[in-house]
């Protein structure tokens, strides 16, 4: 089981998983806005594995696609936690940030490095995308152990 949550501690969160989900990070402009930083390190989960207690708040709108998306923050203290999207029913993107254990955290995958903040430097020999990969790679990378 993984635990995390908000910085304020109002909000706390499990995942109901045997491992560490796989962590990517994105460098594209809406997420660095979204975290205020220079990328997103997040983790794909199957949404019925998170469990969740606290003053948990959703901000909808609608992504670049025109899905639905849901960001769920602290209604205390803000920090934003995990969002879902309405094309990927049944999927939570977990800001892996927010993990108890960040500091143990290893990305798998780069995207978006066309945006990449030119002092970042990606460790040789993780895969890195200029933008969004294809699916069928971005997954495949993310299933390898």
């Amino acid at each position: 089981m993984i635990a995390g949550g908000c910085r304020c501690g109002a909000v706390r969160y499990t995942l109901d998983v045997a491992d560490v989900p796989p962590i990517y990070c994105c460098h594209c402009l809406i997420c660095q806005t979204g975290s205020g930083s220079a990328f997103a390190m997040q983790a794909i989960v199957d949404e019925s594995t998170l469990h969740a207690s606290g003053p948990i708040e959703a901000y909808r709108l609608a992504a670049l696609s025109g899905a639905d998306a849901a960001h769920m923050v602290c209604g205390t203290c803000h920090t934003r936690l995990w969002n879902t999207n309405s094309a990927r029913p049944g999927l939570t993107i977990v800001r892996a940030g927010t993990f108890d254990a960040s500091d143990t955290l290893i990305p798998r995958l780069h995207i978006w490095t066309r945006r990449k903040q030119p002092w970042i430097v990606i460790a040789e020999g993780v895969p890195q995308f200029a933008e969004t990969p294809p699916m069928a790679e971005f997954a495949a990378i993310l299933r390898v152990r």
